[in-house]
């Protein structure tokens, strides 16, 4: 009976037990930490600024009350955009680490399945449309190159 032309991975799992991912991710993590708390004085300051101005509103000239509001919008808004612009940066970082990974990935994904003289790999990662995975798991395999 001849050999299946046919093989499967879940690439998902292969990457997430890759080192360079366990570090690109663990270093996301910090960025993002790094983020969070900035954010986080960010709305402390604003919010002890609001608890002033409510205090004092009363002492104040409604011109004067006025230009507290706007200053309160303006924190309020420069935070939304600081968290936007984090957002962004993380998500840049991201791909720019993970790049690498995947593509190595890959491409011991084709070295592999090509030395086993496989002409097909389906990705048997949940959601990618693999049902039934049945045929040859490269996993064991690939694992095995990875780590040489």
């Amino acid at each position: 009976m001849a050999q299946s032309e046919i093989a499967h991975i879940n690439s998902q799992e292969l990457i997430e037990t890759m080192d360079a991912y366990k570090n690109a991710m663990s270093e996301l993590d910090k960025i993002d930490k790094t983020y969070r708390t900035q954010i986080d004085e960010m709305l402390k300051e604003a919010q002890k600024t609001n608890e002033r101005y409510q205090a004092e509103q009363n002492t104040k000239t409604e011109e004067e009350n006025q230009r507290r509001m706007a200053k309160l919008e303006e924190m309020q808004n420069n935070i939304m955009a600081f968290s936007q612009d984090a957002q962004e940066q993380l998500k840049k970082k991201q791909e720019s680490m993970l790049r690498p990974v995947l593509e190595k990935a890959r491409e011991i994904i084709q070295r592999v399945a090509r030395e086993k003289g496989y002409k097909y790999v389906l990705d048997s990662s949940t959601g990618t449309g693999v049902l039934l995975a049945d045929g040859y798991n490269l996993m064991d395999d690939v694992k095995a190159e990875l780590n040489k």
